[in-house]
């Protein structure tokens, strides 16, 4: 398994999201990518990575692409449930993780994901206690 730097994941998670809003739109981020070119700084790091890791070339890319979109999936996920648009099995989905992992993320990235008024949760604990009674 190829170790890399947060700082490198991050950076390729840019440069992807870069690619794929030009892939989507059609519009060029800038005139190298559209020529689909790798800029210099991008091939220095890729480098990197090869001479430490002792890989090819391809897989090292290919490894920093599904490296990208994992971490993608993620943030994605975890942004769409914290904004309530997406259930949080639905989030866990998208995230390509077992909700038992989701959860594990969930609290790592501190999200709030389930919001209740105070109203709320005295009914809740009223009805609880009522069923409880019975």
């Amino acid at each position: 398994m190829i170790v890399v730097s947060l700082f490198l994941v991050k950076f390729y998670r840019k440069v992807l999201c870069m690619h794929m809003i030009s892939f989507v739109y059609g519009e060029a981020v800038d005139a190298q990518t559209s020529r689909g070119e790798i800029p210099k700084e991008v091939e220095k790091e890729i480098l990197e990575v090869v001479e430490r890791e002792r890989l090819g070339k391809a897989t090292v890319v290919r490894t920093l692409l599904e490296m990208g979109i994992g971490e993608w999936r993620k943030q994605t996920a975890l942004e769409l449930l914290r904004d309530g648009k997406v259930t949080f099995a639905k989030a866990a989905e998208m995230a390509k993780l077992s909700p038992w992992e989701f959860v594990d993320l969930v609290k790592q990235h501190n999200v709030e994901w389930v919001r209740f008024t105070p109203e709320e949760i005295k009914k809740e604990i009223k009805e609880a206690s009522a069923a409880e009674s019975e």
